[in-house]
């Protein structure tokens, strides 16, 4: 199955403005009322927005112990009672994303794209978790749709393109985190295997995650490079620019997910270990969304400030909006 990618629209700076909050508002009249049932329902009279946490200690470790009353939310600035309240371990739902663009011939890196993949699928629960697989360069393609089926996904890898042609990786992620939000559930993300090169999409960075903020997609970005391209190891060459770039890791950051870089099985391994294990643990908030239509950005703070949390960035307020 194939995806055309959207047409270009106008905002630029980094939280959604103008344009692309029309363009927002009308992707969450079109593409999530069918979503909505399958999402975790807080009830209190009112609609509720819900945003998924992640919450880690000073070593990196996933904190699972944590209550109401150690969160602080603000919403536009201003502080918000949280109305409801959840931490769960859960099955996950997830579209593993290829980049087959020329630029991955180099160095072997899709290859090293897929061992990552299959070090991922070693992390998760047969029968439980669900997984979709996509590729790109300049198309988006479907090579698996989702399934809990973890053997059927590993033959699609088989299936990924040898690597060719221009790079649309913003756009490609924009497409596929609709995929998945149409899938419903709260356990959710999009997982990127790329170099971080983009060439051709039409969407800027700051629309993207704009995009995949306001359906609660997170965005986790795996750039695979080789060894003398990763800036801090010792065979990195001097004059070499880290990847991802800093927009890229903004953009996976500002939706509640992360970017690692890796040159290595072993730094790869690291990395989808940790994806999983944040998309099992999450800490699930609702509140009452703020009456002014149009984008809302959004903080999570903690108490404790010897912990670190990810949440998305903002959301959409107003009719069928699709909080």
């Amino acid at each position: 199955m194939y995806y055309e990618f959207g047409k270009k629209v106008g905002a630029s700076a980094h939280v959604p403005t103008g344009s692309l909050i029309v363009f927002l508002g009308a992707l969450m009249t079109v593409g999530l009322q069918a979503q909505q049932p399958d999402r975790p329902v807080f009830r209190s009279g009112v609609e509720m927005v819900t945003v998924n946490a992640v919450v880690r200690d000073q070593q990196g470790r996933v904190v699972g112990n944590l209550k109401r009353s150690d969160f602080q939310l603000f919403d536009n600035g201003r502080p918000q009672k949280i109305t409801d309240f959840r931490s769960d371990r859960a099955p996950i739902t997830v579209a593993l994303l290829f980049d087959t663009s020329g630029s991955m011939q180099v160095a072997s890196k899709a290859e090293a794209a897929r061992r990552a993949a299959d070090q991922f699928m070693a992390w998760l629960q047969r029968g439980a978790d669900e997984v979709a697989v996509f590729s790109f360069d300049a198309t988006l393609r479907e090579l698996q749709g989702f399934t809990r089926d973890t053997d059927r996904v590993r033959a699609s890898f088989g299936q990924v393109e040898e690597p060719f042609g221009m790079t649309s990786l913003r756009d490609a992620i924009a497409n596929t985190a609709r995929q998945v939000a149409a899938r419903g559930g709260s356990h959710r993300a999009v997982v990127v295997f790329t170099d971080g090169v983009d060439n051709n999409s039409r969407l800027t960075p700051a629309e993207v995650s704009g995009i995949a903020s306001s359906i609660d997609v997170p965005i986790y970005v795996l750039a695979v490079v080789s060894p003398l391209d990763h800036i801090g190891q010792p065979t990195a060459v001097v004059e070499a620019k880290a990847s991802p770039s800093g927009e890229l890791m903004n953009l996976a950051q500002w939706t509640g997910g992360d970017a690692f870089v890796s040159s290595s099985p072993a730094q790869s391994s690291q990395a989808v270990r940790q994806i999983v294990e944040e998309l099992r643990f999450q800490y699930l908030i609702a509140f009452e969304p703020g009456s002014k239509p149009g984008w809302h950005p959004l903080e999570v703070r903690l108490r404790d400030r010897h912990l670190s949390v990810r949440a998305r960035g903002g959301y959409l307020a107003g009719p069928s909006s699709g909080t």
